[in-house]
């Protein structure tokens, strides 16, 4: 625009509606950055679908499902660009052997990505070779498919979720998740040193989302998606408040 220009109402209109426009077209792109999470053990087939619903609606990077509910997930999103990734690992507790053949099973089933749930007390007592060793052998048997470390358990302190990140690192993962607080992901993004891509978990709201992307967040998981893509695509319908004029010197 040209310096002095005053914009006629008609070119005014248009202004707008060309920055309304580019609005949405950034949340379209944040929503893709969306992990819908169905793997909680209530979540029923029902439950499942309407996550997948969701994420075609909001072109969500994956869903997130419980082993028993892969095929299914798989099914619900044919066609679209939304992956089904599969938690791993219960409790933590199972034998890495177990936790190997339930990971091969889902990346089978049409898995692209496993969230891998470490041993929790080999992690809480520094068994750092234990770690290692689950990571790197479920990372073997599923090839094709991300592997990204679950570091989201609420018992979890901050140099657990540290010692974690390190154990990642150095076995191969290509990503790690953490709790979606700034502080935890500030630790872990700085752990990682670029080596892992770092998931945060839990955000409920919209504006959670924008400070933990900002803060280093490639990948975010919620329970909520069509809330938060409500909150966004409603922030992006109303222009930014103009800053109020300095106050001039009398």
């Amino acid at each position: 625009m040209e310096e002095g220009r005053v914009l006629t109402a008609s070119e005014a209109a248009e202004y707008g509606e060309f920055k309304r426009a580019r609005r949405e077209a950034e949340v379209a792109l944040t929503l893709r950055k969306l992990v819908l999470d169905a793997s909680r053990r209530e979540a029923d087939k029902h439950a499942v679908k309407h996550a997948c619903d969701c994420a075609r609606k909001l072109g969500a990077s994956s869903v997130l499902v419980s082993p028993v509910n892969v095929v299914y997930a798989r099914r619900q999103l044919d066609g679209c660009e939304t992956v089904v990734s599969c938690l791993v690992g219960g409790t933590g507790e199972s034998l890495v052997a177990v936790k190997r053949a339930e990971a091969r099973r889902a990346a089978r089933q049409g898995a692209r990505e496993i969230r891998l749930v470490l041993c929790y007390s080999a992690l809480t007592a520094g068994n750092f070779g234990y770690l290692k060793k689950e990571i790197k052998r479920v990372r073997k048997a599923v090839k094709h498919c991300a592997t990204v470390v679950s570091l989201e358990d609420h018992a979890l302190g901050e140099e657990d979720v540290v010692f974690g990140v390190r154990a990642a690192a150095e076995a191969g993962a290509d990503g790690v998740c953490v709790r979606g607080e700034t502080a935890l992901l500030d630790r872990a993004v700085r752990t990682a040193r670029g080596k892992l891509r770092t998931d945060v978990s839990g955000v409920e709201n919209a504006e959670q989302l924008r400070l933990l992307l900002k803060a280093g967040a490639v990948r975010a998981g919620t329970g909520d998606g069509e809330r938060i893509a409500e909150e966004m695509y409603r922030a992006a319908e109303t222009p930014p408040a103009a800053p109020e004029p300095l106050p001039t010197e009398s």
